[in-house]
């Protein structure tokens, strides 16, 4: 049986021409199939995206979440540079500091009230004092875990310390011999009058 045959076009294209046409059928339909499947795409990806929010929060609340129960307070050893353990303070530090304070020794006589005051806040009244506490701070934290004349000598204290040291100035002599002697009596006590 016989058929009748379509004639080839005849073109007078050259053969580069013939194929970055191709190509650009090619890139055509390419393009449009990902804009047939694009919203099937940004839904997938929106999926896992979730998925990795999900899972990093999930581990993030794990790890760094809060805890059950809080930490205990771990006394330090030191605040800035001074050294508050207990063994390394006299037993009456009011009087070993009036000494100091006697003998011309103005400076560690109040560097040893201060030391003092530092030991008896952490370690007699509970205060959560860190070993980079400024003075400011241990204030704070002492106030409501102090009856109010011990919170009253606390400040005292810390005036007299912070004039002296960062201010230059030298205390009166009866200002000292007041916080030596009430020492013992404003923070040898535990808790809340």
């Amino acid at each position: 049986m016989l058929k009748w045959k379509e004639p080839e076009p005849v073109t007078d294209e050259p053969w580069w021409w013939q194929w970055a046409n191709a190509a650009a059928r090619w890139f055509r339909g390419f393009f449009g199939w990902i804009a047939e499947t694009g919203r099937l795409l940004v839904w997938v990806l929106a999926i896992v995206a979730g998925a990795l929010l999900v899972f990093f929060v999930v581990r993030l609340v794990r790890e760094r979440g809060v805890p059950a129960v809080p930490k205990s307070f771990v006394a330090p050893s030191h605040v800035r540079d001074l050294d508050i353990r207990p063994e390394s303070l006299p037993d009456d530090v009011g009087a070993a500091a009036l000494a100091l304070w006697q003998r011309g020794e103005q400076r560690a006589a109040l560097a040893l009230l201060y030391r003092g005051l530092l030991s008896r806040l952490v370690h007699v009244h509970a205060v959560p004092i860190r070993a980079s506490s400024t003075e400011g701070e241990c204030l704070a934290l002492a106030r409501p875990r102090l009856p109010e004349p011990s919170a009253l000598y606390a400040s005292r204290l810390v005036e007299m310390w912070a004039a002296a040291v960062y201010g230059a100035r030298e205390p009166a002599v009866a200002a000292v011999q007041a916080l030596c002697a009430e020492f013992a009596a404003a923070l040898d006590r535990q808790g809340r009058a």
